[in-house]
């Protein structure tokens, strides 16, 4: 249990490597160095938002892209050419993104620093912590009137923002509640791998994938079938491992300093059976970036 409380922390450490407060146009922001050189790159999610900001001679400037009836304007360009005149560095095709404004600012600072050493695209682990809770009905267990049930959890989810910023991996707490016309339960511990096919600043829609889990439950179903005959009765509580492959769709939705989160999880499951009823499992929850 030790060993598992210092890796937490190890992992929720990166998310604090390297901030410092900032004052910008009279604003005081937390921002993380991603180059530091004549031209040093900041950067920060800031109310869902990815933040970048650039300082040189003393100087800090926001890099932005609003928009206007529609269409980007690129502010953040004339930025970068006005600060970059000494020694001019193409800026058409750089992109506001964290690995296009490294790359940008590597060239730059190359350029008028004999001495520079390019930066190598590190691993940037991040963490983000979530409670969900939503319905289920539990269509990989015997369900004969196909119920509802109740639950909530806990999603810890790690991800790379640098390398691998469509995939994360996800340990997942999870607790089915019986009620009076279901009398089922579940304690569930999951390691879950998700893939986002669409990832913006705002939303990412991804496919999640439960790889595997420990399953405790706990049942009272007298009579399955309802023949009167008793002798199939589901009674009594268990755990075991799984490797269940079930796969859901998810999406995460930008608010303040966090996301909305919405799930349709195991929809279905290469090595289990269901019980003859489509998978309704859906949940809707909030997380926050450690």
């Amino acid at each position: 249990m030790k060993r598992l409380l210092l890796l937490f922390v190890f992992l929720c450490s990166f998310s604090v490597i390297s901030q410092e407060q900032y004052t910008v146009d009279g604003q005081s922001y937390t921002l993380k160095t991603e180059v530091e050189g004549t031209m040093t790159l900041l950067w920060n999610i800031i109310d869902g938002e990815y933040r970048y900001f650039v300082q040189k001679d003393g100087k800090i400037n926001e890099l932005k892209n609003s928009q206007l009836k529609g269409k980007y304007q690129g502010e953040y360009k004339d930025v970068l050419r006005l600060l970059t005149a000494d020694n001019p560095v193409p800026v058409d095709k750089v992109k506001l993104t964290l690995v296009s404004l490294r790359k940008y600012h590597d060239t730059y600072n190359a350029l008028v620093d004999p001495n520079y050493v390019v930066t190598t695209e590190k691993v940037q682990l991040k963490t983000r912590l979530g409670v969900f809770a939503g319905m289920t009905n539990y269509a990989y267990f015997v369900n004969p009137d196909n119920t509802l049930l109740p639950q909530a959890g806990v999603d810890f989810e790690i991800i790379d923002d640098v390398k691998l910023k469509r995939h994360s991996m996800v340990f997942q707490f999870r607790q089915l509640f019986s009620n009076s016309e279901y009398d089922v339960s579940s304690t569930q511990f999951s390691l879950n791998y998700r893939f986002k096919f669409v990832h913006t600043e705002r939303v990412a829609i991804f496919v999640n994938t439960k790889i595997s889990d420990y399953v405790y439950l706990k049942s009272n179903i007298p009579d399955p079938d309802n023949d009167g005959n008793m002798d199939d009765a589901f009674q009594g509580s268990g755990g075991e491992f799984q490797a269940p492959f079930a796969f859901g769709l998810g999406a995460d939705i930008a608010l303040a300093n966090g996301f909305i989160t919405l799930g349709l999880y195991d929809m279905f499951a290469l090595n289990l059976e269901d019980n003859g009823d489509f998978p309704t499992d859906f949940v809707v929850g909030y997380k926050i970036n450690l």
